[in-house]
């Protein structure tokens, strides 16, 4: 009895390694095949990342960007390539498992990590459009400086009191933003009052002259004087003028030679 049970059983893993040998045998072009389809799709992986660097290279100098979405698409088309591969070895239900299961598993890191995917998002759009650049004197969220860092999540600005500020590219993308970097001129706006014993015409015209005295300024934008409102003890009045600088330093400068021109005439 045992001598049958041990024939029987020989009989069936001889029988079960055939009938795979078989189906390998059968497999095999099949399988030279989708090796060949990793191959290439490597290949063309390969050189697609290439000329998206190249390419990227040329559109903006942020180069985790460019490292990025080169990657990411070196990423998808060797996926592709294995999805291929798996088809042509006739492994459909694996396929379509293995994207219902990435699919799942994209859904809830996506749900999960949302605030970075957000950020990362910002950062891609923000690389691509350029709002601002390393360097350039911005203010946002309430704090002004210049930038000094920028990567795909956070952006980081350096203030006048010598303060890294670490910002998410969220908050720069979704809120108002004023870069000073791009337009040079800036506009300064000096609130002063007048006695209501002086005489109007004559104070706008000394106030107007004591500040096209000044070497500072752009002459070429003029120098303009309004009359605002009543105040307690005074008939106030807004004098405005523009300094070719961006630099905060040199604006305040320009603003304190303004106040002290005004008051000296």
């Amino acid at each position: 009895m045992e001598e049958f049970n041990i024939g029987k059983a020989y009989n069936l893993v001889i029988d079960k390694i055939e009938t795979w040998a078989t189906t390998a045998v059968k497999m095999l072009p099949n399988f030279v095949i989708a090796v060949l389809v990793v191959i290439a799709f490597w290949i063309v992986a390969k050189l697609v990342k290439k000329l998206m660097r190249k390419g990227l290279g040329r559109v903006t100098d942020n180069q985790s960007l460019v490292r990025l979405m080169s990657t990411i698409i070196y990423v998808a088309i060797i996926a592709i390539g294995s999805f291929v591969a798996l088809s042509v070895l006739h492994l459909d239900k694996a396929v379509t498992s293995l994207l219902a299961g990435v699919g799942v598993i994209g859904l809830a890191l996506g749900f999960a990590f949302q605030d970075i995917a957000a950020n990362f998002v910002a950062g891609v759009l923000i690389a691509t459009r350029k709002p601002y650049a390393m360097g350039d004197l911005i203010e946002a969220q309430g704090f002004q400086g210049h930038v000094v860092d920028m990567n795909l999540r956070s952006t980081t600005i350096r203030t006048f009191q010598g303060q890294d500020v670490i910002i998410p590219n969220k908050e720069l993308f979704e809120n108002p933003l004023t870069n000073f970097t791009f337009y040079p001129k800036r506009r300064i706006d000096l609130e002063v009052g007048v006695s209501y014993g002086d005489n109007l015409e004559s104070a706008r015209d000394i106030a107007v002259e004591a500040i096209e005295s000044l070497d500072c300024i752009d002459k070429s934008e003029g120098v303009t004087l309004f009359y605002t409102s009543f105040g307690d003890s005074s008939i106030n009045f807004v004098i405005r003028f523009w300094v070719d600088e961006h630099a905060q330093a040199r604006f305040l400068s320009a603003r304190s030679e303004g106040i002290i021109a005004i008051k000296k005439a």
